[in-house]
């Protein structure tokens, strides 16, 4: 089933313990087809600028299963840069330069041939401009959005517009708490899956992911990951994978959705193993099965074993 995602390219500068790399390709829109693509077709639809460096793309062409026409080269624009530190616990970073260019101009439209899909991911970006691309659709069947603080901050009406037009919304435990200015997580993930149409997914990186749907919680843990080289771009993926999922099944009961987002731990897990898109483009889906299948053996709770009474 087809799976058309929206958001950003950009060209990356990274630190972090393992080492630094300059004008490597990232953005939301890459990590999540990346990840999408190791289960269903991918429509990709971003802009960049001129100044994009030839080749720039060949990751995700070398990834196959990914229709790249939906990219809009844009002349006299630069393209998105961002450039990141992260400290010794990869769980803090620093962003030390940030450079919008092209996405603080008019975003991309879709492609008539993409109009038809069926399963959309609004990836961050200005929530009206998400509603904007959202309007160019004819009838999907399951669109879901990433959001982030500073729309929550400063485009609170604008985002709470969109939320009634989508059917889920993927977003961190930090933003789900600013958004409804609850504390808990768990009220916090309850109320902001009352804004949308069917679901929430609130990840918590190292601490797991959990799930609103049909009036339940469900929660999953991380896979333990040691070798952390690079954690840019793992909530993408996460979201990548888990709607790659979904798009193949063509299923979103909460037990497909949990299924999606053990997939999107999974290949979080794996991509963080390198710089940008390096460590997906060795390995294979049974790499990814071998992993899930780990995850589900360590997650089980047999109902034969019993605790030992006190």
């Amino acid at each position: 089933m087809s799976l058309l995602v929206t958001g950003s390219i950009g060209i990356d500068t990274v630190e972090t313990p393992s080492g630094k790399v300059e004008g490597v390709l990232g953005g939301s829109a890459v990590y999540f087809a990346a990840a999408a693509s190791f289960f269903t077709p991918v429509r990709f639809v971003a802009v960049a600028g001129e100044d994009m460096p030839p080749k720039f793309l060949s990751p995700l062409e070398r990834l196959g299963n990914i229709d790249l026409s939906g990219l809009e080269i844009r002349k006299g624009s630069k393209t998105f840069r961002w450039a990141g530190r992260y400290h010794a616990d990869v769980n803090v970073r620093d962003t030390l330069d940030t450079q919008l260019n092209v996405l603080a101009e008019a975003g991309p439209s879709i492609p008539a041939a993409f109009r038809d899909s069926r399963h959309v991911f609004l990836a961050n970006t200005h929530p009206d401009l998400q509603a904007e691309l959202l309007s160019q659709l004819r009838g999907p069947r399951l669109v879901v959005a990433d959001t982030m603080n500073l729309w929550i901050e400063n485009e609170r009406q604008a985002l709470l517009r969109l939320m009634g037009s989508i059917d889920g919304l993927v977003l961190n435990d930090s933003e789900a708490r600013l958004l409804t200015g609850l504390t808990n997580t768990v009220a916090a993930g309850k109320a902001v899956a009352g804004l949308v149409r069917r679901f929430v997914v609130v990840k918590k990186g190292e601490h797991g992911s959990l799930l609103f749907v049909d009036g339940k919680v469900c929660a999953l843990p991380a896979y333990p990951a040691v070798n952390v080289v690079d954690p840019t771009g793992a909530g993408d993926c996460f979201a990548g994978a888990m709607m790659g999922y979904l798009a193949a099944a063509g299923t979103y009961d909460a037990q497909s959705l949990l299924a999606g987002m053990a997939y999107g731990t999974i290949v979080a897990s794996l991509e963080l193993e390198g710089f940008s898109l390096e460590h997906l483009q060795v390995i294979r889906r049974g790499d990814i099965e071998d992993r899930f299948a780990e995850f589900v053996a360590m997650t089980r709770i047999c109902p034969s074993v019993q605790a030992e009474k006190l």
